[in-house]
């Protein structure tokens, strides 16, 4: 059984995971103003990533006998300075949601909820791959700041990822 404070704090992670979803979809469309369609194709992917996550939460407190409690998702910005500036903004945004998992580890590790721990170990892996995804674009970005056809190149790098389902069931 999980405790009512652990199905609390995965529900405010539900909204964190959708408001993330709908962070991207909103950098998404700050690319497609820019016409920067591979950028775009990015955030598109991250989108789909992040509705997963959430999921995994959702399907996780439902296996769990707890209840899932939705809640407002907050209104993400819309408009940044440039492309580095959007991807600066993830990598600050990512390194919040890893804060996030790993508060959620303490408490499972604090209420000795094992299955809750060995659940979130997956997503404290994908914050890794997550942040280092992020440092990598800013990178690049900074390298070819001054270079539009360094950004043509980045961009059509951008469209060629692809959002691959999860093989197994999100829970």
């Amino acid at each position: 059984m999980i405790s009512e404070k652990m199905v609390k704090a995965i529900n405010d992670q539900i909204n964190a995971e959708m408001y993330s979803a709908y962070l991207y979809l909103a950098m998404k469309a700050y690319f497609e103003s820019q016409n920067l369609l591979g950028f775009a194709n990015w955030m598109d992917v991250q989108t789909k990533e992040e509705m997963v996550h959430a999921m995994k939460f959702y399907g996780f407190i439902n296996a769990r006998n707890g209840r899932v409690q939705l809640g407002a998702i907050e209104k993400p910005p819309f408009e940044w300075a440039s492309p580095l500036a959007v991807f600066e903004a993830v990598y600050k945004h990512e390194q919040i949601v890893t804060d996030l998992i790993n508060k959620l580890v303490d408490l499972a590790q604090g209420e000795k909820d094992h299955a809750t721990v060995s659940f979130l170990k997956w997503f404290v892996d994908e914050q890794v791959e997550e942040e280092s995804n992020d440092v990598a674009v800013i990178q690049k970005l900074k390298l070819v700041q001054n270079a539009p056809g360094g950004m043509f190149m980045l961009d059509n790098e951008l469209a060629q990822r692809v959002f691959t389902p999860p093989a197994v069931p999100v829970q």
